[in-house]
């Protein structure tokens, strides 16, 4: 009789157990993560009605598969570039509510008599939110192009990045059980330099490698090459000391910049449903009844923390951030729970041998009660908003709506900020490449052309001379590569005040060179007498090859570049993170051949007299259309840029039933929310909106004026502009600050 291994058996109780009870809380219409879980605990170990998982240690294997996979698919739909976009409001928000976590985590766990591990790890566990649960709620109670939903998916982006650097913190700390803060900010500084170096070459390398491939990548091609180029990460990253969640992350992420995004985003999606699948088992399988009973009191105490600690945490974050507090307690309520990065938090570990027994599952019920408890949260929120808004001090709000106004506020920068900030970009960037170049070499090619040419002289020679070669465009860069930015030629043109700095600066960047040529060196042949061929060989390859080494730099940064824009005009259909303290916020939809819209004329329409939203913009093809005539006719395939309140917004898609939220986007020549003061002297002053040409000057909108501390939203092209006003308009950024400048 033939034997059946133990893991097919094993793993056919997994899948049955698994199908069974999701398709049993898909019915409940809840989250599918928590039945997984609950097949997890009745194929365990702690639940003998079931037949019982045998060979735990290929489940681990499986499970570790699924930890991997997971943070891929995560890093798809990451993207660098969405972390930039999402604004400072989201970044805000994320950062404080996770940092306040982390010290009541860390608060709550000490006062319940807890190990200082332990109490580290609950901090990390509760400082980061479900993306799965909130996107589930948010679909089941429409609210997805409500305001308060766009700054929460961009908290969320930003937490998923804190997340992974909570990953390789908490890995030091609990390896090494040092709690220095230099050691942390050592590991801290080589994961951001990792990250960067990685990002760059992924950046120059991916996107052209897909390309020039593309004939080539069939579906089955393009999934294997995929999952070829995650575990090669996953490789790359443990050899540079970090966990492998952290390389499936970062490829994921680099994919998540290529043309082919989308598709390898939905050819994954089967390999992480499996491997996740058996993970969330794998975390059932270690529920223990009898340690939740023990630790009963601990799990209220958790629970509680959470659900109040983030709802004040992100909150607090929101409300320093600038957002309205009508907003700032949506977002609160939204990302009161934890998931699944809390889950990988604590099967580290778990799996470390660093935390106690209960702190697993007591993690894994906090997650199942504050699933349950999401839903309700942001449901009654207006409720909780309104109450609120009854206690409140008068002058409380009216110092909140004050602040609001003033964060919100747009100032230009000083030509000194941005020629500063083109330096830094400049210099860290070609730093980090440069740093990478002697890594390589000092570990990889010093010993390999030691052991090919017997010598250890002559193996250095060859070495220095190609690491030489290599980072000589980027050693240009930093010394002698024009900053090429008006605020520059502008401070140049000063000679009074400005030369001297300029001149001082330019100094700096030569000296950084030579001092970055002579470490290099330094490393790689170890003498201190290399200083003195330094300065001297350095000046003659740059009076030698200055030409030829700024060309070869410029294919390197336009090749750079171009995959950086390609990628980004993938990504292009963002919206913008509202500016205006009364829920103005800007939501997209594509127009379909059933609406009832098609085929007629704005005019006829009457949107901004039926629902109050004004159409912003309208793409058509390779054309845009902004702020559209009234006699604009709509056609299926139009993509509409519409404004307005969330329930003017919620009514309208109600209307032609299809909505797409999008992220903040940051580009001058895009669609953006602005505001202008209406001086005393202005132009502007004195006259209505129709006669001061803002339509025709702006391509855009106005949307709102706020007068006195009133707000008067949608006015009419015959309301006069009085001074003092704050105007705020919708259209094409570039143009309203021409506008700005001249009124």
């Amino acid at each position: 009789m033939n034997h059946l291994p133990d893991i097919i058996r094993d793993l056919g109780i997994i899948l049955i157990t698994a199908g069974m009870t999701t398709m049993l809380f898909r019915k409940l219409k809840q989250p599918v993560v928590l039945g997984y879980i609950i097949a997890g605990f009745l194929v365990g170990p702690h639940f003998s009605f079931f037949p019982t998982i045998i060979d735990h240690a290929s489940v681990d294997i499986w499970a570790h598969l699924g930890v991997i996979f997971l943070l891929f698919s995560l890093g798809l739909e990451f993207s660098f570039k969405k972390l930039v976009k999402v604004g400072g409001s989201a970044s805000i928000t994320a950062l404080v509510e996770v940092v306040g976590m982390l010290g009541l985590g860390y608060l709550t766990g000490t006062l319940m008599g807890w190990s200082v591990i332990d109490s580290i790890f609950l901090g990390g566990i509760l400082s980061i939110s479900s993306t799965t649960i909130i996107i589930r709620a948010f679909e089941e109670l429409g609210v997805k192009t409500q305001k308060f939903a766009g700054l929460v998916f961009g908290a969320l982006i930003v937490e998923d990045l804190v997340a992974i650097l909570l990953l390789v913190l908490l890995s030091t700390v609990a390896v090494s059980m040092h709690f220095e803060g230099t050691a942390l900010l050592l590991s801290l500084a080589k994961l951001l330099f990792m990250l960067a170096l990685w990002f760059m070459a992924g950046i120059f390398v991916l996107p052209t490698f897909f390309q020039r491939t593309k004939k080539l990548m069939s579906r089955e091609t393009l999934l294997i090459v995929s999952c070829a180029l995650c575990l090669m990460m996953v490789l790359l990253s443990t050899q540079a000391g970090f966990s492998p969640a952290l390389g499936a992350f970062i490829m994921g992420s680099l994919l998540a910049e290529t043309s082919k995004a989308e598709e390898i985003e939905h050819l994954i999606s089967p390999v992480k449903d499996f491997f996740a699948a058996v993970f969330f088992v794998s975390v059932g399988m270690l529920l223990n009844p009898e340690i939740l009973l023990e630790y009963a009191w601990p799990v209220v105490i958790v629970v509680f923390v959470t659900v109040f600690g983030k709802a004040l945490t992100s909150g607090l974050g929101a409300l320093i951030s600038g957002q309205p507090l009508k907003t700032s307690i949506q977002t609160g309520l939204s990302l009161s729970q934890i998931g699944e990065f809390s889950f990988i938090i604590a099967t580290l570990g778990e799996s470390l041998k660093v935390t106690s027994a209960f702190l697993y599952p007591i993690a894994v019920t906090v997650s199942a009660i504050t699933t349950f408890t999401t839903p309700y949260l942001i449901r009654f929120s207006p409720n909780i908003i309104r109450g609120i808004d009854k206690i409140m001090p008068e002058r409380w709000k009216n110092a909140l709506n004050r602040y609001t106004n003033s964060t919100q506020t747009m100032t230009s920068e000083g030509n000194w900020r941005k020629v500063i900030r083109a330096f830094f970009v400049l210099a860290v960037t070609n730093i980090i490449i440069i740093v990478g170049l002697v890594i390589l070499s000092v570990n990889y090619a010093v010993p390999f052309f030691t052991n090919v040419m017997n010598s250890a002289i002559s193996g250095k020679i060859v070495a220095g001379v190609l690491t030489l070669s290599a980072m000589s465009p980027f050693i240009w860069a930093i010394a002698a590569k024009k900053i090429k930015d008006p605020a520059y030629s502008e401070l140049w043109l000063n000679k009074r005040y400005n030369r001297g700095p300029l001149v001082m600066l330019e100094i700096i960047r030569v000296a950084m060179a030579v001092a970055l040529t002579g470490v290099a060196l330094q490393r790689i042949f170890a003498t201190p007498y290399i200083w003195l061929m330094v300065v001297p060989a350095t000046l003659v390859v740059f009076f030698i090859f200055s030409k030829k080494l700024q060309q070869f730099y410029q294919r390197i940064e336009r090749r750079f570049i171009t995959n950086l824009a390609g990628s980004q005009e993938l990504a292009q259909k963002n919206s913008l993170e509202s500016l205006l303290p009364w829920d103005l916020h800007i939501v997209e939809f594509t127009v379909s051949g059933s609406w009832p819209l098609v085929g007629k004329k704005l005019i006829e329409l009457q949107l901004r007299e039926r629902y109050g939203i004004n159409i912003v913009s309208i793409e058509r093809g390779n054309e845009k259309i902004y702020a559209p005539i009234q006699t604009e006719v709509l056609y299926p395939g139009d993509v509409l840029e519409v404004i307005g309140t969330d329930e003017q917004v919620t009514n309208f898609s109600r209307l032609i039933q299809e909505e797409r939220m999008v992220l903040s986007h940051n580009g001058d020549d895009e669609v953006s929310l602005e505001q202008i003061v209406v001086a005393p002297g202005s132009p502007i002053s004195k006259q209505s909106i129709r006669s001061a040409g803002i339509r025709e000057k702006t391509s855009g909108l106005v949307v709102g004026i706020e007068r006195e501390g009133q707000a008067i939203l949608n006015p009419s092209s015959d309301t006069v502009l009085l001074p003092g006003d704050l105007v705020w308009i919708v259209g094409r950024k570039k143009q309203i600050k021409l506008f700005r400048g001249d009124n």
